[in-house]
């Protein structure tokens, strides 16, 4: 594969990750091919990545964004609409790698069957591992795909395994920015703004997870990411605050010795990694320059004040379908805290009810975990 261009079809193509990734193919393309692209509802944006990038094959799982331009496709390119239609993507013949950033459950599907027709899957949708960790790295094993990371925070613990096992690890830290309130008194946190939870302080991405990033359930469901990534137990999954987001992540190893990855804030570089694994490859992206950054801080999560990482540790020791309740609760609930009908703490309030009124399923079905996933969507905000 070093002297060939890898094919890679892009889930979620139209989002931040997506269009890093499409920066990335442009940056390597004589490493890089996109084959596919596929989104929700973007037409117009589709329509000018097909073509950018020249890819053959495109869905839109929104059936009538997908009908509105079907005139406009260009010749040649095979165009799929509908859930099935991400399956389809997912599976395309030439591809040999699927890059999954769709937000929710929507790529979960996709996921499995990208991993059943023998393609490697770079995972960017937390939904997936979070809800079916387990199938997922089943599958895995079983169709011999690689399941690699594409979160800079288990891209980076994945660096620094470079294939050692999870019987040399004493811990797994991943780094947090601790978000924009991180130095909020607890009282203050009742009257943050969406404007200000929108403000990150070191990254630049979508609404949902900027929220996340300032409740710390990001760091919360990617603990719950890594449990599955590197069969770790939860309780060999730690978080510190690290808030020039420099150093994103680190291995701590039975003997004591700690490795790290580091590079600025930019996803095009674990994206470039995911994609061009096992090569090192060079790019025109920027080092870090350690002696202008002078100092790097670290500190423990005010876990109290920001009860995400123990509402996720919960969820993750308890496993079967509560993982999957406490994701969809927490979507709905940052949903509505970005329309202004909840407020900042109310999104951690919500989670941790509607999970205490769940009856856990254990080993469930794909089926029963999207039913879970459903029922925790379905309880109004209060």
């Amino acid at each position: 594969m070093a002297n060939s261009k890898k094919k890679v079809v892009v889930l979620g193509s139209t989002g931040s990750i997506g269009v890093s990734t499409i920066k990335v193919a442009d940056d390597l393309s004589e490493r890089i091919e996109i084959v596919g692209l596929g989104a929700h509802k973007s037409a117009d944006k589709l329509l000018s990545q097909l073509s950018q990038t020249g890819a053959r094959a495109a869905c839109l799982s929104d059936q009538d964004a997908a009908e509105s331009i079907i005139s406009d496709i260009p010749s040649g390119v095979d165009m799929f609409s509908g859930d099935e239609g991400l399956v389809e993507l997912a599976t395309l013949e030439e591809a040999d790698i699927v890059l999954i950033a769709i937000v929710g459950v929507a790529g979960l599907r996709p996921a499995l069957a990208a991993l059943e027709a023998g393609k490697d899957l770079a995972v960017a949708s937390k939904e997936i591992l979070v809800m079916a960790g387990q199938a997922v790295m089943e599958t895995a094993q079983r169709t011999g795909s690689k399941v690699l990371p594409v979160d800079s925070e288990h891209n980076a613990i994945f660096q620094c395994l470079e294939g050692k096992g999870s019987d040399t690890v004493s811990r797994l830290i991943l780094t947090a920015s601790g978000g924009p309130f991180r130095e909020y008194e607890r009282e203050d946190l009742a009257n943050v703004s969406v404007d200000k939870a929108l403000d990150h302080p070191t990254w630049d991405m979508g609404p949902k997870i900027t929220v996340d990033s300032a409740t710390l359930f990001n760091k919360g469901l990617e603990m719950i990411e890594a449990r599955w990534l590197f069969d770790i137990e939860m309780d060999r999954v730690d978080v510190i605050v690290h808030p020039q987001s420099i150093v994103h992540s680190m291995v701590e190893f039975i003997d004591g010795s700690v490795l790290a990855q580091l590079s600025v804030t930019d996803m095009c570089f674990p994206i470039q990694y995911a994609l061009t694994w096992p090569d090192r490859v060079p790019n025109s992206l920027p080092p870090v320059d350690l002696a202008a950054l002078g100092k790097l801080d670290f500190e423990n999560p005010r876990t109290e004040d920001f009860p995400a990482l123990n509402l996720a540790r919960q969820a993750g020791n308890s496993g079967g379908t509560l993982p999957a309740v406490m994701n969809a609760a927490n979507e709905i609930a940052v949903a509505q805290f970005l329309q202004g009908q909840l407020s900042f703490p109310g999104i951690w309030e919500h989670v941790g009810s509607i999970m205490n009124d769940h009856n856990v399923i254990e080993n469930p079905s794909i089926d029963e975990l999207i039913e879970a996933d459903r029922w925790a969507r379905s309880f109004p905000i209060v």
